[in-house]
């Protein structure tokens, strides 16, 4: 029980969580929407599975990749289970940043077009963003306060 408690405990009085939450589950959540769902121009559930499997990756990851961009995202978005959303998040971005190539890259995105590829910049970034809502929790607003309240 005390590690439930631990799970979903946070400062709930941190705005910095809060705006690190929100900041990163507005970025995402169009990324987990266009492999979910295909809007904003992507390929949608099946298409998402069929181009990760081309590139060697399984079904159940890439499965978990769609699973940790969208509703991951939700999940921060709420504050609902924020560790475990955040880490999920971590964890697929680390595989994206290296399985899918940006590593090589180098730094910078693309911005103008003149390299291969996007770099590794925005990873760092969603990186530690996660990292920050592992460690801290949801901050203010957040579902996991609630059912923090409830576990006291």
């Amino acid at each position: 029980m005390k590690a439930i408690k631990q799970f979903f405990a946070t400062d709930q009085k941190s705005w910095s969580l809060l705006l690190v939450r929100l900041a990163l589950g507005i970025v995402i959540l169009p990324h987990g929407m266009q492999k979910a769902l295909g809007m904003f121009g992507g390929y949608g559930f099946s298409g998402t599975v069929g181009f990760f499997e081309s590139m060697g990756i399984p079904l159940i990851l890439a499965v978990l990749v769609i699973l940790a961009e969208f509703a991951g995202s939700i999940g921060i978005l709420l504050g609902l289970a924020t560790r475990f959303m955040a880490a999920s998040l971590f964890i697929s971005m680390t595989g994206a940043m290296f399985l899918g190539g940006h590593i090589h890259n180098g730094f910078f995105m693309n911005w103008f077009g003149m390299q291969k590829g996007e770099g590794i910049e925005y990873f760092i970034l969603v990186l530690g963003m996660a990292l920050a809502l592992v460690v801290g929790g949801s901050g203010r607003y957040a579902v996991d306060n609630c059912i923090s309240k409830k576990l006291k």
